[in-house]
């Protein structure tokens, strides 16, 4: 199973009503719970929501500063900003720039990619999920730090596509 269908899986299930979603295959396992903060909802994930509610206020302080000076270096190419690829995380889980933490890191601003390099790893239920680029260009920015819980979506680089 590749990861673009494990993408797939996740955009079908968060656009219907299914709440759990249980899948193996040749050995592979998946499993994906919706995680509801309706009130009065009982799951087997309040901590887990309590913990993404707590946690990424510091990320996002930190992120918030780290771009703050980036963008008014690129305040003139703005008008590109139509044009950059957003390389998102296709789960709930937490970011990291390198597979181990000696380890260079897979990717940094001005590398060139292509669909199927290696960008980043999301580790969710301490399962280590790689992220590949799926586009050829180059790296412009990394918009996450390494360790940050990063949400479903969220955009974790821009791609200026070749």
């Amino acid at each position: 199973m590749k990861i673009q269908d494990v993408r797939e899986i996740i955009r079908l299930i968060d656009n219907s009503s299914i709440d759990e979603f249980k899948f193996e295959q040749e050995g592979t396992k998946l499993s994906i719970k919706k995680n509801r903060t309706t009130p009065g909802l009982t799951t087997t994930a309040p901590p887990i929501s309590v913990i993404q509610n707590e946690v990424p206020v510091k990320p996002e302080q930190k992120f918030e500063e780290v771009k703050e000076a980036p963008m008014s270096k690129q305040e003139t190419p703005a008008v590109n900003q139509d044009n950059l690829h957003k390389i998102t995380s296709p789960m709930v889980g937490t970011f990291y720039a390198a597979p181990s933490p000696d380890s260079d890191l897979y990717v940094k601003a001005s590398d060139k990619v292509k669909e199927d390099t290696v960008v980043c790893i999301v580790e969710a239920m301490k399962l280590m999920n790689e992220i590949e680029a799926e586009i050829n260009g180059t790296i412009v920015e990394v918009l996450v730090e390494n360790g940050q819980l990063v949400e479903y979506g969220q955009p974790l680089f821009l791609v200026q596509p070749e």
